[in-house]
């Protein structure tokens, strides 16, 4: 699919930067590509030839790890994907998978290195997004590490509501080994503590859609870990 960029509704803070003639010459060098639920977007060990940028959907960034594939984050629309990579070793180092219907927006990489170089508050902008996200990936790895399981789980329910979904309740599209992977632990302790958490009324389960009842104490657990 051709992208207009001058009207794309779906433009990163650092695309919006970019002045109408600049939008005007990104517009033949980007394409947009539609991928449905379990396609892979970008696959880890490739070449990394594209930006790769999420306009719909949600994905999941995940790693094969020695003994089992890592879940490293849950990505919303309007973000980057991979760019570590592709300005790194130039091989995706972590596969991305779509968990819904999604659209990715791959951008050439050298028209992409040219607005870095000519723009830069276009520059500016990626470099925030860069240090939010290397800042999240800390915070998030300390949680991992150090808190038990409910503490982890909690995190992931509030953070699904608050910065995914924007709702208290929300259908959940990826499975309980999905978010054991995500928060280091097994799928069927994954399903013990939420079915703990719906005995104790904190929440409640309807097939996929989860409804957060009592925020304060989930908000609690998150924080005692």
């Amino acid at each position: 699919m051709k992208n207009n960029c001058t009207l794309c509704d779906y433009k990163s803070a650092a695309a919006q930067k970019l002045s109408p003639e600049e939008l005007k010459n990104l517009a033949p060098n980007c394409i947009t590509v539609k991928f449905k639920k379990g396609d892979i977007i970008i696959r880890q060990g490739t070449y990394s030839t594209n930006v790769a940028f999420l306009k719909k959907g949600l994905v999941k960034i995940h790693i094969d790890g020695p003994y089992h594939v890592q879940v490293v984050r849950i990505v919303k629309p309007r973000n980057y994907l991979g760019l570590p990579t592709t300005f790194g070793d130039k091989i995706n180092q972590y596969s991305v998978t779509a968990i819904e219907e999604s659209e990715v927006c791959f951008i050439d990489i050298s028209t992409f290195r040219s607005m870095l170089q000519l723009n830069p508050n276009f520059t500016n902008q990626i470099m925030l997004e860069l240090c939010k996200s290397e800042l999240e990936s800390y915070q998030k790895c300390v949680n991992r590490t150090q808190k038990q399981i409910r503490g982890k789980l909690a995190d992931v329910l509030l953070d699904f509501a608050d910065n995914i979904y924007h709702s208290d309740t929300f259908s959940i599209n990826i499975t309980q080994e999905d978010i054991g992977n995500l928060v280091d632990a097994s799928r069927e302790s994954v399903s013990r503590v939420m079915a703990e958490f719906a005995k104790d009324k904190i929440i409640s389960i309807i097939g996929k859609k989860i409804s957060i009842l009592d925020r304060n104490i989930l908000s609690s657990i998150s924080k005692n870990g």
